[in-house]
């Protein structure tokens, strides 16, 4: 198996998600590549729903993420894998919802940067959350990192875009 010591089916649920369809298994920077796995995720939820529905999605990946990640810990005895991605997908879903213009490519690049720099330095309060190895921490520590990161979007947004 790709997973060491997991015993479930390939396809089961919990993998999918807690690796947001295998972007997490990347050998280097899962956490990189799981933030930008989400973005067109986040494009077209935006596109067909508004910005109202990828504030539904986020919440309702928050809460399969707590699911699926405690799984994925379980299944494979980690403690705050990297391959568990699912908790970018939340934060950066938090900061596009800052997103000004859905079709300018510029704004997901800084969308991705805002969040990215908060979750890769993990600043506090984000290190409250980071320190804490179950499911609530390693989703919540990537929700303030995506909060922080939406600040600092919508400040770029407003005084120098």
């Amino acid at each position: 198996m790709f997973v060491k010591n997991w015993a479930k089916s390939a396809f089961h649920p919990s993998l999918l998600l807690s690796t947001w369809f295998y972007s997490g298994l990347f050998p280097f920077a899962p956490g990189t590549f799981g933030s930008i796995a989400a973005l067109p995720f986040a494009w077209l939820i935006i596109e067909h729903a508004g910005k109202m529905g990828l504030a539904n999605a986020t919440l309702i990946i928050f809460v399969i993420g707590l699911w699926a990640s405690k799984q994925y810990m379980e299944e494979t005895g980690k403690k705050d894998p990297g391959e568990i991605v699912i908790d970018e997908v939340v934060g950066q879903w938090i900061v596009c919802l800052i997103i000004v213009d859905n079709n300018n490519l510029g704004q997901y690049f800084l969308a991705l940067l805002s969040f990215r720099v908060f979750d890769i330095m993990k600043p506090w309060p984000i290190s409250i959350f980071d320190r804490r190895h179950d499911a609530f921490g390693v989703m919540m520590d990537d929700v303030v990192a995506g909060v922080m990161g939406a600040a600092v979007f919508f400040a770029v947004n407003i005084y120098v875009l």
